[in-house]
């Protein structure tokens, strides 16, 4: 018996005694919460996720679609990146002024492979103002969770306004939950009894959050 299926059956045991016409599970949970806690326009959706970025220590940048080249080569150069991941489908012209050499996000690719690369440059699905968070589901300009999980510098890229949301609830609607989902509030951190914060325990030290008007 493999783990699927035994955790199938400890499922179907636990379901075992739901009558067949009950009250279905998108039903039964009531959905009457607030969808978002004020309102905003577009341009205040936008300042208020630049403002929680920044809150969890992820370093914010903004700027045109056209200067969109020249704002992520600026920040690997200053980096000193020498290597850069590259989803298979994210826009090539978003490095048409960086000449780094490029790694591509490869199935076989090995942890220690993936922690020699010195920065990962992604888009994302959606970006949640309220909470100050990324989410990215794997698409094909994100390219698999672990491209952002190991290398130490992620630059990520959000589509202003199109990918900001105000609320998580809307956020939720946008979203498959079928899909790999990494949910990111700023670079990775976390802190000992005494409270003193480690960056980079569990994923990039460094968060660079470009909003792209």
């Amino acid at each position: 018996m493999t783990s699927r299926e035994r955790i199938l059956g400890r499922v179907e045991r636990a379901l075992a005694d739901v009558p067949r016409d009950d009250t279905p599970y998108e039903q039964a949970v009531p959905r009457d919460y607030l969808r978002e806690h004020a309102e905003r326009t577009v341009a205040e959706t936008v300042d208020l996720l630049a403002e929680n970025l920044a809150d969890y220590r992820a370093i914010v940048h903004r700027c045109t679609a056209a200067e969109l080249p020249s704002v992520i080569a600026g920040l690997l150069a200053a980096r000193k990146s020498a290597s850069v991941l590259v989803p298979a489908g994210l826009d090539e012209g978003w490095l048409a002024a960086t000449e780094i050499a490029r790694v591509a996000d490869r199935p076989d690719s090995t942890p220690h492979e993936l922690d020699r690369v010195d920065s990962v440059v992604t888009a994302c699905a959606v970006a949640i103002a309220e909470t100050g968070t990324l989410v990215l589901d794997g698409g094909p300009d994100q390219g698999r969770r672990r491209i952002t999980l190991v290398p130490d510098h992620h630059i990520c890229v959000v589509r202003v306004p199109g990918q900001v949301v105000s609320a998580v609830p809307q956020a939720l609607e946008r979203l498959d939950p079928t899909r790999p989902l990494t949910w990111i509030s700023g670079p990775s951190a976390t802190s000992d009894i005494e409270l003193d914060r480690v960056e980079g325990v569990h994923g990039p030290r460094t968060l660079e959050v470009v909003l792209v008007d």
